[in-house]
């Protein structure tokens, strides 16, 4: 860019305004009237968007979280025996199963959730921790 004089020099803020409004009109393009073509508008939009999705991402995984504890209880109550003593069970057994893995079988293999479930209880037997039924 060439100026002729110093005031419009100094009144351009140059390229680097034009991206980064740029950025925040590419984040607000699917939004409707002026919370997208208005730039002081559309600021305050995105950003409360923004926030919700950093929220959301958090609330996301708690919930994955829940369902996968819920399914684990679930499996567990089937076969007889507390979740906690079944996770002790298999971590003596050196089962070491994450959350998501015990989930799945619980929900989609029941047979191979109950052969875990039988490895864990006679374990905690075979250690004294539990009395057998």
């Amino acid at each position: 860019m060439v100026f002729t004089t110093a005031i419009n020099f100094i009144r351009s803020r140059g390229p680097d305004e034009f991206w980064r409004k740029r950025k925040i009109f590419r984040l607000a393009a699917h939004y409707i009237g002026r919370r997208r073509n208005c730039y002081s508008v559309t600021i305050k939009i995105v950003h409360r968007a923004l926030v919700y999705a950093t929220k959301g991402r958090q609330l996301r995984k708690d919930d994955i979280r829940n369902l996968r504890d819920t399914r684990i209880t679930a499996g567990c109550e089937q076969h007889d025996i507390q979740p906690h003593e079944f996770k002790e069970g298999l971590t003596r057994c050196n089962i070491l199963l994450n959350r998501k893995s015990l989930a799945d079988l619980a929900a989609w293999e029941p047979h191979s959730f109950k052969a875990l479930t039988d490895i864990a209880k006679q374990r905690l037997v075979d250690d004294e921790i539990k009395q057998p039924k």
